[in-house]
């Protein structure tokens, strides 16, 4: 994954939609579509299937089986390229582990952008939500957007963001993953909200709040360079509280159509694979009422 710093906007050649073609494995279809539409992009969509023969299978069945398989193979592609008309698409239909695919395609195709939606408990819905989420962002070299069970079915009418917020836990990585979300406030010219909780402390009597609230809204102010401050001037916000809980109600009551948090490479301690901790992400990606947009630091 390219990284960007605020001086570069963002460049999006190579979109993959991953798919089980389930209505609830589609949810993201539009979305992926309008981000192709947007960058001039490559539109690629992957589904994994399991393999048509099995050793159980007689091998007196495999031709109706396989006849089948191609049937219903025949019918989705149909389906997909009809569902965004105007929007050329390259459909990938692959077999085996749903990891080592994404990974293989990722690579080959040199992908940007991975979007999946999650609006169901099956599939990739389901993986996501579930304790693979770890892997999907392990196996992702590039930022996912997923599309969950609370965001809109379809993208706004012009197709665009217009409010955007950054939650940052303030780490390492947080001025690498700032510059995608300033990145794409400059693309949509669209009003940012940069975002850090602070959790209620323990044993940490020792600070005082508002000189804590104070240094924090600081570091958010200095993720944004001062050449990128004459066309984005961001709000910065410190709240305290539960991480994921503040997200999502900020994120509500400034009618924010995309999220932006940081992941990083998982390692160590299972549960440690974002800024926040994974299972604020999960959160946010479960009863965000817009899509969220996990950039890996």
């Amino acid at each position: 994954m390219k990284t960007l710093d605020a001086k570069t906007r963002i460049q999006l050649n190579n979109i993959l939609f991953a798919t089980d073609f389930s209505p609830a494995g589609a949810a993201a279809l539009p979305y992926a579509a309008s981000l192709a539409k947007h960058f001039g992009a490559n539109l690629f969509a992957l589904h994994v299937r399991t393999p048509v023969i099995n050793p159980m299978t007689p091998p007196s069945g495999w031709p109706a089986l396989e006849k089948a398989a191609e049937e219903e193979e025949r019918e989705r592609r149909e389906s997909l390229r009809n569902s965004i008309p105007g929007v050329p698409i390259t459909i990938l239909i692959e077999e085996g582990n749903i990891f080592a695919n994404l990974r293989a395609v990722m690579q080959r195709k040199a992908i940007d952008l991975l979007v999946i939606g999650t609006r169901g408990r099956s599939g990739i819905g389901k993986l996501l939500l579930g304790s693979a989420a770890e892997e999907i962002f392990r196996e992702a070299t590039c930022p996912v957007l997923t599309v969950g069970p609370h965001a809109p079915a379809e993208p706004n009418r012009s197709g665009e963001f217009t409010r955007i917020l950054y939650a940052t836990s303030l780490g390492s990585e947080s001025a690498a993953v700032a510059a995608y979300a300033i990145s794409l406030a400059q693309e949509y010219q669209a009003k940012l909200t940069l975002l850090h909780v602070l959790e209620d402390p323990k044993g940490a009597n020792f600070i005082v709040p508002q000189e804590l609230v104070e240094s924090s809204a600081r570091r958010l102010a200095e993720l944004v360079p001062p050449e990128a401050e004459f066309w984005c001037a961001p709000d910065c916000c410190v709240e305290r509280g539960d991480v994921a809980e503040k997200i999502l109600d900020v994120a509500k009551n400034r009618e924010t159509d995309l999220i932006v948090l940081g992941v990083h490479q998982p390692s160590g301690v299972p549960g440690a694979a974002t800024h926040l901790a994974i299972a604020t992400a999960h959160k946010v990606v479960s009863h965000a009422h817009c899509p969220v947009l996990t950039v890996r630091g």
